[in-house]
């Protein structure tokens, strides 16, 4: 993957390229808005700009042909992201911008592409009316829930904020790797935020999920920050008791499998809002650490 950010910072067709061929695939759409924030990280917001331009085109053939806004969403809110980063350089700060992100577009969604949501309902919906029928094969009644609109639009909405903030960090990575050697790893392990911020999106994510099911997939979105900041806090203390990669890539895996360990990371990320472990584990002062190597 260095490779690939070497090969497009070496000038403006090698990115235009990477980033034109990227955001025509709905594979590989992210390594388009890794590129994007990677540029407009080092080179600045014009240079960015550019890029989304361009980029635009294809993304926006697959929303006018397929009806898939998911591209052209990610670019953008990638896009804002590093936006905010390189203003602010505050990796907290450009990850909390993704709950905005993420209502922009699940609000977008709901109010211009109904037809697209109701084509997912309705995948939903046959895919969920066939695990029915094999789950009454014994002889038992089954019925699940069928996701609505709202719900859709919602976690369609939290998965663009967490996929764009994961394209954000991907391009710092590079922006590191290229610039600044290790300093992706300590701005990563540092990321935090203050008790106001942590209870204000734990509150708004425990009052969407309060008003139903179709706003669960809404709450979501105020809980991408603090599972970012739970991931950060694992990586400082696995950093801090010598820990290798294989331990996180283990911890990854049961992330992904068990959704009680994500509440714990939330959690976790929620309480080091006041106790501040990091400062506890190091016994220094615990100051942010960023890096500074825009131009």
């Amino acid at each position: 993957m260095k490779r690939l950010a070497e090969f497009v910072m070496r000038g403006r067709f090698q990115a235009l390229l990477v980033t034109v061929v990227g955001a025509g695939s709905l594979l590989f759409c992210w390594i388009s808005a890794a590129v994007l924030a990677l540029v407009t990280l080092r080179k600045g917001p014009g240079p960015g700009a550019w890029l989304l331009l361009w980029a635009v085109l294809p993304a926006g053939t697959l929303l006018y042909v397929y009806g898939d806004s998911g591209p052209l969403a990610l670019l953008v809110g990638t896009m804002a992201l590093a936006l905010v980063l390189r203003a602010s350089v505050s990796l907290p700060l450009a990850i909390l911008a993704s709950v905005p992100v993420g209502a922009v577009t699940g609000v977008a969604l709901l109010t211009l592409g109904g037809q697209y949501l109701e084509q997912i309902a309705a995948y939903f919906g046959d895919f969920l009316a066939t695990l029915e029928q094999q789950l009454q094969e014994g002889g038992e009644q089954v019925q699940l829930a069928r996701p609505g609109t709202l719900q859709i639009a919602g976690m369609l909405g939290a998965g663009t904020a967490m996929t764009a903030v994961l394209c954000l960090l991907l391009a710092r990575y590079w922006q590191a790797a290229l610039y600044n050697p290790g300093g992706f790893g300590e701005e990563f392990r540092a990321l935090y935020y203050p008790p106001a911020v942590s209870v204000a999106l734990l509150l708004a994510g425990l009052g969407l999920g309060a008003m139903g099911l179709q706003y669960r997939t809404w709450a979501m979105l105020c809980l991408v920050p603090l599972t970012f900041a739970g991931l950060a806090l694992v990586h400082a203390r696995a950093a801090h008791r010598g820990q290798g990669r294989g331990w996180l890539v283990g911890f990854y895996v049961v992330w992904v499998i068990f959704d009680p360990v994500k509440l714990l990371v939330v959690g976790a990320a929620v309480v080091d809002s006041w106790m501040r472990f990091r400062q506890r584990w190091s016994g220094g002062t615990g100051k942010d650490v960023r890096n500074r190597d825009e131009d």
